[in-house]
């Protein structure tokens, strides 16, 4: 891959819910040694997050004080999905003060795609994951950077010029794109990780929700249940 992105030895907890899939990993060293991807999980990334976390750990042979990092997808996603995920990186780097760092969840994903399919990695392809409402969230990349979006817009108005398309396979891909290769939207820990910048740690991380209606501020009330609790005596 581009050497605009890299890995730096680190053990790393990495998590993506901006998507339909739930992407749990820990990575030491840049290399995965556990990993769950939850598909068609988006309604339900509340109630199985922080377990998924916690059966990562214990496969990984390790405890939340081994920790050196959280890397968390950022989106773009749906609101309630992807605020899930955010705020249980937070919890979790806060209550052990470690880094956090966030990533475009379709950077991650356009590594991962040219990273399995190394022909693509000098070409432009296209990334695009489900917005609902009949929407596509979009980003496009070449040589190892993205050179335009992320956005949103309805699956006819991506433009068809690009060498692949990474596309999810529960969506019908429009006509006008019937003769780009087609990629699933798959994602690793290992992707998320590896185009994180790991020398910029934030204190806040900016989700991208890109839709006003995703982005409005509820008034202030008891804490929805979407986002989970985390004990901070399970992490400290």
């Amino acid at each position: 891959m581009a050497s605009a992105w890299r890995v730096t030895p680190m053990r790393i907890l990495a998590i993506d819910s901006a998507t339909t899939e739930l992407i749990v990993g820990v990575v030491d060293d840049g290399e995965p040694v556990s990993e769950t991807v939850i598909a068609d999980s988006a309604r339900a990334h509340n109630e199985i997050l922080v377990p998924t976390i916690k059966d990562n750990l214990v496969h990984a042979g390790i405890d939340f004080a081994d920790l050196d990092g959280v890397v968390v997808g950022c989106g773009p996603g749906p609101y309630t999905g992807l605020r899930v995920g955010i705020a249980t990186a937070a919890a979790i780097a806060d209550a052990r003060r470690i880094p956090l760092f966030q990533v475009c969840t379709h950077d991650a994903i356009a590594w991962q795609l040219t990273t399995d399919h190394p022909q693509l990695e000098e070409h432009e392809i296209v990334v695009a994951t489900d917005a609902r409402r009949k929407e596509v969230y979009w980003a496009r990349y070449k040589g190892g950077n993205r050179i335009a979006g992320p956005d949103v817009c309805r699956p006819d108005a991506l433009g068809a010029e690009a060498a692949a398309i990474s596309y999810p396979t529960h969506l019908q891909l429009p006509e006008h794109l019937s003769a780009l290769p087609c990629y699933p939207t798959t994602l690793s820990g290992a992707a998320l990780v590896a185009v994180a910048n790991l020398d910029q740690p934030v204190t806040t991380v900016k989700p991208l929700y890109l839709r006003r209606p995703d982005a409005k501020e509820p008034a202030a009330r008891p804490k929805s249940p979407a986002i989970p609790d985390i004990n901070v005596t399970d992490v400290v």
